[in-house]
Order: structure tokens, then sequence, then C-alpha cells
């Protein structure tokens, strides 16, 4: 599936036409056998697709990515073009990076191969014990030096840190908050799930052609959660402006799934690291941006949450023209000096 978040991002902002100074990407598939769910199900054989920079020799580096994704949408030259070069702080040839596709995105294995609405309900707990099986057992890993992860991702860092606090020496979950899944941010998401499940092309997905009320609720909910108040200002000034730019967006979705809609927004429903936050023993970073539409700081649920942990800093993006909101983490331009201190400190 094309990651839908780069593509409406692109869509809104132009793509950049520099190309990223780092090794060569490489692609790989893993079989997760037996892979039990929260649920009790059990998938014979679960495929995990990834993809990794550098070499195995040096010091591993988990890369994660948000809803929608897939390791390609981390590969950008906002992201990956600013931190895995020669002297960035992710310098790949320093680093091995690996940035897997999670279960029900990319190539990993999802709905749209054939189960459909009969694949098993996977969340984010799910997600991330795929991951580390993938990392220990496919790639034999047993130590990472960071975590770090965008959106989805970073709710997937926060709960790397809870479950599998020795595995790793830094966290670095951005645009995303420590808390249960809740507030604006979830009654959004549940108007996708609702708008698929009750169109009626949907027929309890077995549908033949994609039922459409999915992509609208899916634009709608990238409109109002990302993109940032003032960046969207000075993109679409005026109705003509804001017309057209909808309709790019709209267009934006070629490749989409409604039964992969349904579950990859799904899946961050029962989403709670908070009762585990004492037990993380990493340092801990955590980049947020102030104009985040689904993590508004000024709800002080982060700050309070943070103070549960021992070894943490927040650094928070200020608003601007050139910030996305939910998206700006996005652009690793604003955090690579922090970054850079955290993988020098932590131990």
């Amino acid at each position: 599936m094309k990651c839908v978040l780069v593509a409406l991002v692109l869509a809104l902002f132009g793509a950049p036409a520099v190309a990223a100074d780092y090794p060569t990407p490489k692609t790989g598939e893993w079989v997760a056998r037996d892979f039990k769910f929260h649920t009790g199900e059990v998938m014979p054989e679960l495929k995990l697709a990834y993809t990794t920079v550098g070499e195995p020799s040096g010091q591993p580096v988990l890369v994660l990515h948000g809803t929608t994704g897939s390791a390609a949408s981390m590969l950008t030259t906002t992201f990956a073009g600013e931190l895995f070069g020669a002297g960035q702080p992710l310098d790949a040839t320093r680093y091995y990076i690996i940035i897997p596709d999670s279960i029900g995105h990319g190539k990993s294995s999802k709905p749209s191969d054939g189960l459909k609405a009969k694949f098993p309900k996977y969340n984010y707990a799910d997600m991330v014990d795929a991951q580390y099986r993938l990392v220990k057992e496919g790639l034999g890993i047993n130590h990472l030096r960071l975590v770090i992860g965008n959106s989805m991702g970073g709710m997937h860092t926060w709960l790397w840190g809870v479950k599998y606090p020795d595995f790793m020496d830094a966290l670095a979950p951005m645009a995303s908050q420590p808390t249960a899944m809740a507030s604006r941010n979830w009654m959004m998401r549940r108007l996708i799930i609702d708008s698929v499940r009750n169109d009626p092309d949907w027929k309890g997905g077995d549908y033949t052609t994609q039922p459409k009320a999915f992509r609208t609720a899916a634009v709608f909910y990238n409109i109002a959660t990302n993109g940032g108040t003032l960046a969207h200002q000075k993109a679409a000034p005026t109705r003509e402006a804001a017309d057209k730019l909808l309709d790019q967006r709209l267009a934006a979705l070629p490749g989409a799934d409604a039964n992969d809609y349904l579950y990859q927004w799904e899946s961050s429903g029962d989403y709670d690291p908070s009762p585990g936050l004492e037990g993380i023993k990493a340092s801990v970073l955590v980049i947020n941006a102030a104009d985040d539409e689904r993590n508004p700081p000024e709800t002080g649920v982060t700050a309070a949450a943070l103070k549960r942990i021992k070894d943490v800093r927040l650094f928070l993006i200020p608003a601007s023209e050139e910030t996305r909101g939910h998206g700006t983490t996005g652009m690793a331009k604003f955090y690579k000096q922090p970054l850079a201190d955290l993988l020098q400190a932590a131990k």
C-alpha cells in the first residue's frame, strides 16, 4: 500500500528534490512462526518485512513508522536525509538502522493479503512483540542502542520501553504521549473506523470494490489532526486554494484498502503504556511539537506522565509557518542536535 501519510504531506507541501547521502537501503522478509495475538488467535506464519540501512556490524537502531506508513515512509529527505548521512546523528556508517513494516502495514502480513476481515485483530502490543521477535530471532540482535519512532511509531517506542526495558540504551518517542488513547485523537480515529463499518459497500469486509466513505474520512482526519494551523493558512489562504489542496489530498489515496485502514486505526484503541512508566530504564528524549493537533501539550498530560520516568527530557518544537503540526517530527532538522546529545549521553 502506498504510504498515505507521506502522499498527503507531499501533496500539501511539495516533495523535496535532493537525494539523501547515505548507504543504499536493503529490504528483507522474515516469518514469525506461530505468532500469538493478544486475542489468543495464532497465525502459523506472520510475514514481517523490513528495511535496513548500514551494516550489521554497526550499533543497532530501531526506527518505527506511523499509521498507514511503512519503512519507505521513513526514508524521506526530511528524516533519513537529515539523520542517516555521514556525520549526522544516525550516521549509517556507524549505526545499523532497522525499519520494520509493522503488522498490517507495507509488505508485512495484512488483511488485504487475502484474509480480509478474518485477519486476526491486532493491537499495538502485538505490533511491538512482532518487532521484538524480528529483531531478536530474525536478525539475532540482543540489544539496541536506540528505539526511535514517529506518531504510531512513537507510541510503539513507549511500549518498547515498558515491555522490554533492558533491551535498549535510549528511547526517542516522537509525536506521541505516554498516556491512554483518548480525547479528540480517539474520537477522530473512531470516525474512520465507523465510516468503514457503516458503509454498505463494505459488506463485512468482503467487498470487491473499495468502499468510498473511508477515503473521505481518512482525509478529513488528516486535515483535522495534521499539517499545522499556520502552515495550512499559508498553503491555502483562499477558498480556491483550499479546494485545490483538498482535491489533491483526496486524489492521493490510490492504493489504500478499507480493511487495512480499519485494522490500522482500530489497533490503537487500547494503547496505554502509563502503568509501566516507572519501569523504563533507558534514557528518554521525548520529541513533540507545540502545534501537534493529536497530542496538544496544553492538556498537561504528557508533562505529568514524564515526572514518573527516571531519565527523561522533553524537547518541544515551537510552532511556526515551517512546522506541520502532528507532521512536524517528520522533519529531523528541528531536533538533530538534541538527538545527537541523547546518543552521546546515554549509557
